[in-house]
C-alpha cells in the first residue's frame, strides 16, 4: 500500500488509478469512519473504479497508518491530512466521501478549502460535538480496548456500529467478522487516540453555511450515533444540500447497503458532470 510521509505521521492510502483511457477522469477520496479503514469503501470503488480515480485514506492510526509519531488525531490534524494527501496525488478538485470521522473531515475541508472539492458527500455524520454522556462512554472503551482488546466490548460496538437489520441477517456474520477480525489487527494505541479525538472533538456547525460546493447528505434510518436527525440539522444548514435517509440501515452505511449508498453516490457525482451546450 502506498504511503505518504507528513510532518509527523506515515499516512497509508490506496488508489485505483485512472480509469483505462480516461486519464482525466475525476477522482472520488474516500475517508472512512471511526474504527474502519478505507476497507469500508470497497463496494463502491469496485463498481466506481472504471469511470472515476478512486483513492482511500486509512486515517493515522488506523487501518494501514500507524500511530502518528506526534500524537495528534484531532480533526483538524486529519484535515490536514486529507488536504496533503489531495496535493500530493494532484488530483484536486476532488469529490469528497466521508462517512462518520470522514465526514467530520469533509465538513472542515469543504468549508475551508473548498477549491479542492468538486462536490461533497457526507454519509452518517455529524457537524456537533459529541454529547457529553457519549463522549465519556467512548473514553471509557478506548481505555478498554487499549488494554483488553476490542472482541471485550463486541456486543455494544457492534450495536453502535450496525443496524438491528444488518446483525439480524446470518448472511452477515461474514462481514461482521471481518470487521472484529480487522480491528484486532490495528496497533490498540493508535486507535485508542482516535477515539478520543472523535469523542472531543470539536464543532464545526458554525462554518457550515460557508459550504458552496454541491453536497449530499445521507444517513441510515436506524443510525445510533449520527441518527437522522443530526443528518437533517447538516443538509438544512448547507445552502442547496439534498439529503437520503436509507432504510434498514445503521451507521457503517456503505457496509450495510452498499448498492443503495453506491448509487446515490453515482447519480449524485454524475448529475455533476459538465454537459456540452
Amino acid at each position: 500500500m502506498p504511503t505518504l510521509e507528513v510532518a509527523d505521521a506515515t499516512i497509508a492510502f490506496q488508489d485505483s488509478g485512472p480509469p483505462p483511457g480516461r486519464p482525466d477522469a475525476p477522482t472520488i477520496v474516500f475517508g472512512h469512519g471511526l474504527l474502519f479503514s478505507g476497507w469500508m469503501f470497497r463496494a463502491q470503488v469496485a463498481a466506481l473504479s472504471s469511470s472515476y480515480r478512486c483513492v482511500t485514506v486509512d486515517w493515522r492510526g488506523q487501518g494501514d497508518s500507524p500511530p502518528a509519531r506526534g500524537g495528534r488525531y484531532d480533526m483538524d490534524t486529519l484535515f490536514d491530512d486529507a488536504v496533503a494527501l489531495i496535493e500530493h496525488l494532484d488530483v484536486g478538485p476532488v469529490h469528497w466521501v466521508g462517512l462518520s470521522m470522514g465526514g467530520f473531515v469533509g465538513q472542515r475541508i469543504a468549508a475551508r478549502r473548498g477549491e479542492l472539492l468538486r462536490s461533497l458527500t457526507l454519509l452518517d455524520t455529524s457537524p456537533d460535538r459529541e454529547p457529553v454522556r457519549s463522549a465519556v462512554a467512548d473514553i471509557a472503551m478506548a481505555g478498554i480496548y487499549r488494554y483488553l482488546g476490542m472482541r471485550q466490548l463486541k456486543g455494544p460496538v457492534l450495536k453502535l456500529m450496525f443496524g438491528p437489520a444488518f446483525r439480524r441477517d446470518p448472511a452477515n456474520r461474514p462481514l461482521i467478522e471481518e470487521f472484529i477480525d480487522r480491528l484486532g489487527r490495528c496497533d490498540r494505541a493508535g486507535m485508542r487516540h482516535s477515539i478520543i479525538a472523535v469523542a472531543t472533538r470539536k464543532p464545526v456547525y458554525a462554518e457550515l453555511e460557508q459550504i458552496a460546493v454541491p453536497t449530499l447528505v445521507v444517513t441510515g434510518a436506524d443510525d445510533t450515533p449520527t441518527p437522522p436527525p443530526k443528518a437533517r440539522r447538516i443538509a438544512e444548514r448547507i445552502p442547496g444540500a439534498r439529503l437520503e435517509i436509507v432504510p434498514d440501515c445503521g451507521h457503517s452505511s456503505t457496509v450495510e447497503q452498499p448498492e443503495t449508498i453506491t448509487r446515490l453516490v453515482r447519480e449524485f457525482v454524475e448529475s455533476l458532470r459538465v454537459r456540452p451546450t
